[in-house]
């Protein structure tokens, strides 16, 4: 078990739901692209289908260093076994929200909220913890999500090469 401290900033966590939105996985594996161009190895923790479809989509590993159950992670974030230096929350519904709040609250690097889907400003505006937030009422074009994350990882990321 990796210990939390050794994350640090070389690690990304890539929290998935429920994969209702078509956007969802491109723009998660395009964000696994563009950390890992930046040296960041990224971890995914989804639902049983996010999983599948990012093990179909990515199956040498190439962006994709680990995949796991989303409630295992979560487990293992609350007991202090595991933790990483960015956490990406991918929301498109309530759940997510929680789930990014839960995130939030026990990640000791930082946690940001992908918000996209056709309530985007609506699930946007519930997010009232520390969080970065990075929004786009998208569903299926995924381009205008895609340029406020290189905006996003710019500003963020920028002294990590």
């Amino acid at each position: 078990m990796r210990e939390p401290e050794k994350e640090e900033h070389h690690e990304a966590l890539h929290l998935l739901g429920c994969p209702e939105v078509p956007v969802q996985t491109s723009i998660a594996l395009y964000l696994m692209y563009l950390l890992r161009e930046r040296g960041i190895r990224s971890t995914v923790a989804g639902t049983k289908a996010a999983r599948s479809l990012v093990d179909l989509a990515d199956p040498e590993r190439h962006y994709v260093s680990g995949i796991m159950d989303l409630d295992e992670y979560i487990g293992m974030l609350a007991e202090g076994r595991l933790d990483y230096g960015h956490s990406f929350v991918y929301i498109h519904n309530d759940a997510g929200v929680s789930y990014a709040a839960t995130v939030s609250a026990l990640t000791k690097g930082q946690a940001y909220a992908i918000v996209f889907g056709s309530h985007a400003e609506e699930r946007a505006a519930e997010i009232t913890f520390k969080c970065r937030v990075i929004a786009a009422k998208v569903t299926h074009n995924p381009m205008p999500l895609k340029i406020k994350i290189e905006k996003a990882l710019e500003e963020e990321l920028h002294g990590l090469r």
